[in-house]
């Protein structure tokens, strides 16, 4: 899901940069000084697997776990994706500096959204809160293709065709999300359950 440099026009690139550093100063204010080891080691989990692409046409698809930091890491999951990115544009020339803040947008802003959309049916005993993990995992991907999408066609009609096939191609990895998403939960809710503390508070 990493828009190239050169594809977005500078409205649009100026508009992404502007919501991520938002995002960016409402998650390192609402991160506790406990929660930095877990913030990257959540960062690096997301470094890692979305640097696997397989090539879909003009689509590069790779895990993302968007659901899963927005579930265990609420807003200072923009942060962490903020950094990975950078870190992936500088090391790898995946995505780019210029439009970082928009790939931080398209990852960051649906791993919030569904921390909060969710939270209620993760806070209840199963099969409700698993319910509830799939469903941020699923969602995450699906608000990630469509703010894609939304940023292309934000910069031209030229883009049109392009947006539609970065939803269709990525509804596989929302069901591969979901299913990552939910066992993860489980697991954590069954050995590890201080990890999901952000979700009670």
């Amino acid at each position: 899901m990493h828009i190239s440099e050169g594809v977005l026009s500078p409205a649009v690139l100026a508009g992404g940069a502007g919501l991520a550093v938002l995002g960016t100063a409402m998650g390192l204010k609402k991160m506790d000084y406990e929660a930095i080891p877990r913030v990257a080691i959540l960062s690096a989990a997301f470094f890692v697997a979305s640097l696997i692409h397989v090539p879909v046409g003009p689509v590069g698809l790779h895990l993302v776990l968007n659901g899963l930091m927005g579930l265990l890491l609420g807003w200072a999951a923009v942060p962490a994706i903020l950094i990975a990115l950078f870190l992936q544009a500088l090391l790898f020339q995946f995505g780019g500096l210029t439009v970082l803040g928009a790939n931080t947008v398209i990852m960051a802003l649906p791993a919030v959204v569904c921390f909060y959309l969710f939270r209620p049916l993760l806070r209840r005993p199963n099969p409700a809160s698993a319910i509830g993990a799939f469903a941020c995992g699923f969602t995450a991907i699906l608000l990630s293709g469509l703010l894609v999408a939304a940023f292309l066609m934000g910069t031209g009609q030229a883009f049109v065709k392009v947006a539609q096939l970065a939803v269709l191609a990525h509804i596989p990895v929302m069901f591969i999300e979901g299913v990552i998403t939910l066992f993860i939960f489980l697991f954590l809710k069954k050995v590890r359950p201080e990890m999901l503390e952000g979700i009670y508070a």
